[in-house]
């Protein structure tokens, strides 16, 4: 009886810990969903911020109440904010989804909900945007192989265009209507909250977001569409500091400078430089979630600056991207410096008693050092990667494994590396630096970029990435040469990838080979891409593509994606490229790391039979 006792107990522990596991997995499931959310929301607004501080520097600038009030230049402001910025963000909406293609269609998409509003549809855009790139992706997608030869580019034209102009009628008839309620509702909601001085309370909900990295389907979802609305009248807006206020921050890092020790004291002063006067924010994020109680000092800090903010009724231009307060400076207008700088040094000042108090009353002593890793560590498992300010803390170690030696050759011939991360800015573009620089030292003529995984080109040589992020990145850039690591800012992997690509500058891999590719590429196993060029990428390689799509359908090689596209166009990514003879060595500059097809004649060419066999004969063989 004991025993049977016994055991139901222990299999109701198991059926209590399974429960709680289940329910842990959800709650950890939705909080990735609306990252992922957030993340793709900021990948269309972010590559976009660039024109958003140019429309805010002219509206603070050239309108009646600006610094130089310029009656000509000022026309400028109505035109970029109803149709410029919309047309952008549904335009990289669109790309993200399905390419350039996509971007078009989504474009057009939006256009409609443009002209069926009179506020700024940067809601609408969000939504028409993706929208028109899915549509257009799924259409190509059904006519995929099924579009007689000599008919692709009729059909390729007449179905962007069909389509998009649907969704234009659609977003100006119906979607629009409705988005603009939304946008209305929201905005009459937030006009209401400052009306009656509430605005404050909102960093309840925005600091711990922040922690949590759900504050980009806040600010870029919400606060901004809102906030530009009401920049738009009044040349300013207050939602623009509710998120990108580095105050907080702040008196959190000089909290634990001043009552901290050991590493976190020690590593407070450079995280401050690059919190409030580099805009990384979440360097201060492993010191609140070592001490959760740190949560109040930034509500608090918060709360305080905005309730300064209102009270002096200042905002700025547009939105501060990274919240640097040389960022936020620059876009403050004529007459509300004052209040700015008041809001951020009272939500420091706050924030820096209440974290102070914390500390000092729950001191991090024994094993501070662990405590601020183990944090770091925290916070990139929230986030979904790794947080390079973050690491440069606390010294992380070394990097991860390259994906594949299959890679090596592209890697030795790439003219450009990227580095992906989720928002494309501080983590990736520290890695970068650090790459750039090796590159520069080693005298190698090769590009290297950060941006967002979302925006990642399909086409891209060499991919860096966190190695929790490496299979989103395969999965976008299929054809790349892909190097996973642990820490953006202390990988071995960078050394070992600038000698790959001294190996390729050297001659170590071998020249080209006969007319149908390049020495080092008699392995056609690996060809999933082949794309023939010409110079306008219309007629001649558009029939020449057609005809090798049928011989490789015969061949059953149907995970081949064939098709055209002008010399200049050439995607990245290209296995195989096929041009006439005396266009090859333009395309051999273009795109060096690829095997190249030289023909007389597009129409009747033996090597098109030759490259099958080639293809089919390598997958055999492997």
């Amino acid at each position: 009886m004991q025993d049977r006792s016994s055991a139901a107990k222990a299999c109701g522990e198991g059926v209590e810990m399974a429960q709680a596991g289940t329910a842990q997995s959800k709650g950890l499931g939705f909080r990735v969903r609306v990252q992922r959310f957030g993340s793709y929301l900021s990948g269309m607004v972010m590559p976009n911020i660039g024109a958003f501080i140019a429309w805010g520097l002219i509206t603070a600038m050239f309108i009646p109440t600006g610094w130089i009030p310029n009656e000509t230049l000022a026309q400028l402001v109505d035109p970029m904010i109803l149709y410029l910025l919309p047309l952008l963000i549904g335009y990289t909406g669109g790309r993200i989804v399905h390419d350039v293609r996509g971007g078009v269609v989504g474009a057009i998409a939006t256009i409609g909900v443009i002209v069926g509003s009179d506020i700024p549809m940067f809601l609408g855009a969000l939504v028409m945007g993706p929208l028109g790139g899915y549509i257009i992706k799924q259409f190509d997608r059904l006519t995929a192989h099924r579009v007689r030869q000599g008919f692709e580019m009729l059909v390729n034209n007449f179905s962007a265009g069909i389509i998009g102009g649907a969704l234009a009628i659609a977003g100006l008839l119906g979607i629009g209507p409705v988005v603009s309620a939304i946008s209305n509702a929201l905005g009459a909601a937030v006009n209401a909250l400052i009306g009656v001085g509430l605005l404050p309370l909102v960093s309840v909900f925005v600091e711990p977001a922040k922690i949590l990295f759900l504050n980009n389907a806040i600010n870029h979802g919400i606060l901004t569409p809102i906030a530009v609305e009401q920049a738009r009248e009044t040349g300013q807006s207050i939602l623009f500091l509710v998120e990108t206020n580095p105050g907080p921050g702040l008196g959190i890092l000089l909290a634990y400078w001043v009552f901290g020790s050991g590493l976190a004291r020690a590593s407070a002063p450079g995280a401050i430089i690059i919190q409030f006067l580099g805009g990384i924010h979440e360097i201060y994020f492993p010191y609140v979630l070592m001490k959760p109680l740190l949560v109040f000092a930034a509500i608090a800090g918060g709360a305080s600056g905005l309730f300064v903010e209102v009270l002096f009724g200042v905002g700025l231009a547009a939105t501060p991207s990274p919240g640097s307060i040389f960022a936020i400076l620059a876009l403050t207008p004529q007459g509300n410096h004052l209040g700015v700088i008041l809001g951020v040094l009272t939500a420091a000042t706050v924030s820096f008693l209440v974290a102070s108090l914390i500390l000092r009353a729950s001191p991090v002593r024994e094993g501070d050092e662990n405590s601020l890793v183990a944090a770091t560590s925290q916070m990139q498992d929230m986030k979904g990667k790794r947080s390079a300010a973050a690491d440069s803390l606390v010294g992380a170690g070394a990097g991860g494994p390259v994906d594949g030696d299959s890679g090596a050759g592209k890697v030795r011939n790439a003219s450009h590396v990227v580095f992906a991360c989720d928002a494309g800015m501080g983590s990736s573009a520290m890695g970068a630096s650090l790459l750039r620089k090796k590159v520069n030292d080693a005298g190698l003529d090769v590009e290297v970029s950060n941006v967002s995984i979302a925006n990642l080109d399909p086409g891209a040589e060499v991919v860096v990435t966190h190695k929790d992020l490496t299979d989103r990145a395969r999965e976008k850039a299929p054809g790349a040469a892909h190097v996973s690591v642990d820490n953006f800012l202390n990988s071995p992997k960078y050394d070992e990838l600038v000698e790959e690509l001294k190996k390729g500058r050297d001659g170590s891999v071998a020249g080209s080979g006969n007319g149908s590719g390049n020495g080092h590429h008699d392995d056609y196993s690996d060809v999933r891409k082949v794309i023939f060029a010409c110079d306008a990428g219309m007629g001649s390689s558009a029939m020449g593509a057609s005809l090798l799509k049928k011989k490789a359908k015969d061949a059953n090689l149907d995970d081949v994606e064939i098709r055209n596209t002008s010399i200049n166009d050439l995607p990245n990514d290209a296995d195989v490229v096929v041009t006439h003879k005396d266009l090859t060595e333009r395309a051999r500059a273009k795109l060096p790391g690829a095997r190249h097809v030289s023909v007389d004649n597009f129409l009747n060419s033996p090597k098109y039979d030759e490259l099958v066999e080639r293809i089919h004969s390598s997958r055999a063989r492997s």
